[in-house]
């Protein structure tokens, strides 16, 4: 319980800490110790060393989630264009094959501003909350969000314009996001009307896609803009109160990425390439609680840190079934 309390306050905001000795486990304290002698430090030099030169990360899970991405949201296109009514709506709210579906974040708006219980909007979130629940963590913002793909391309962008001094990544506080997350609540309930959906480029993207593009698309080039050239991936990480929504939702799902201290290099390749690179402070040298843990609930699921890893530290799990290939 301690370690998901923990997940939820970094997630809301507070900086990861080095664990200490107490909140450590026998079994983390003696890896470590093993870790920290003079010939492992020697062998896990030449693997990292090995690894710069023959280790070459794949892309299935960007090509995966690429793919998931555009085929959910095109389903939303496609039954509209075609008046098959398998998918109803956008993903703010739609109906899939007769049932409700709502995003959560967007449901709470809508009862914060009508201040009453929808039905509708009952049956949506939980049918909505049950789904990420199963995939756990923010699955939604990596395999689903149409704005997170944008936001992909843009950090590729972001990081070629860096990488020749054209673009810098100013780094906020966190924290900003559970600020606004609270901010946007009160609105809803003081103005009577759902503020954050004006401004939500989910929304604005899926609507954009399916009834055609409005002046509201002009608001997610602006935020894409930031991105390339003043902060890298503004929106979700320090902005966006969805992600956070699911977060908490998903915390304790059957699905994670399971992280293994004995088989990591601590060369942080994958604290490089993750869009939250917080949620993996444990794979810092001396900063795991116990040999086995899982990632935080603030993990997108993106299977960005799995691909990169040469050694096979960090993996996809299910509970009671394993490995997820």
């Amino acid at each position: 319980m301690s370690r998901l309390l923990d997940s939820f306050a970094v997630m809301f905001g507070r900086e990861p800490a080095k664990p200490t000795p107490a909140q450590q486990t026998d079994a983390a304290k003696a890896l470590f110790q093993f870790k920290r002698e003079p010939e492992q430090v020697k062998k896990r030099k030449q693997f990292i060393k090995e690894e710069k030169t023959h280790f070459k990360p794949g892309n299935r899970w960007r090509i995966r989630r690429w793919i998931s991405i555009v085929l959910v949201n095109l389903l939303f296109v496609l039954s509209y264009q075609f008046d098959v009514q398998v998918v109803e709506g956008a993903l703010t709210a739609s109906r899939f094959v007769g049932f409700h579906m709502a995003d959560l974040n967007s449901a709470l708006q809508v009862m914060l501003a009508y201040k009453e219980v929808v039905i509708n909007l009952v049956i949506g979130t939980s049918t909505v909350l049950i789904v990420w629940w199963l995939f756990g963590g923010r699955s939604f913002c990596s395999w689903v969000c149409p704005y997170h793909l944008l936001g992909e391309l843009a950090e590729m962008l972001h990081l070629k314009l860096a990488a020749r001094g054209w673009a810098k990544d100013h780094q906020l506080h966190r924290g900003t996001r559970t600020v606004l997350y609270v901010v946007f609540a009160a609105l809803a309930v003081v103005t009577g009307y759902t503020v954050f959906e004006t401004i939500n480029p989910v929304g604005i993207l899926s609507r954009a896609f399916t009834y055609g593009i409005s002046l509201a698309v002009l608001w997610v080039a602006v935020l894409l803009t930031v991105e390339v050239f003043y902060s890298r991936r503004f929106w979700c990480r320090y902005m966006c109160p969805i992600g956070m929504t699911y977060g908490v939702v998903g915390a304790v799902s059957p699905v994670h990425v399971r992280y293994n201290a004995e088989a990591c290099l601590h060369e942080g390749e994958c604290r490089r390439v993750c869009m939250v690179p917080h949620v993996l402070s444990m794979t810092k040298f001396g900063w795991n609680q116990d040999v086995k843990q899982e990632i935080g609930a603030d993990c997108t699921r993106c299977g960005m840190c799995v691909e990169v890893c040469p050694t096979g530290a960090l993996k996809f799990d299910i509970k009671g079934l394993g490995k997820l290939l």
